[in-house]
């Protein structure tokens, strides 16, 4: 992918633009979470976005011909 344009490197990233959403609204959560829920909750809102956001950073990697960690 060595000769990526303008309009090819949009359509990769607008592909996943879902699972990016997806993982910004997770950490929202997470952050409205601080202080008003258990702490146990809170961690699992917390591992749900990082686990999210790792996916977005694979998938970005992946797209633009990069070396990603395995999928699990």
């Amino acid at each position: 992918m060595d000769d990526l344009d303008g309009k090819r490197l949009h359509e990769l990233l607008a592909q996943g633009e879902t699972l990016m959403n997806q993982a910004m609204d997770a950490l929202r959560k997470y952050h409205k979470a601080k202080g008003v829920l258990p702490n146990d909750q809170v961690e699992l809102l917390r591992l749900e976005a990082e686990s999210l956001f790792q996916a977005v950073s694979a998938y970005q990697l992946r797209a633009l011909g990069g070396a990603a960690p395995p999928l699990q």
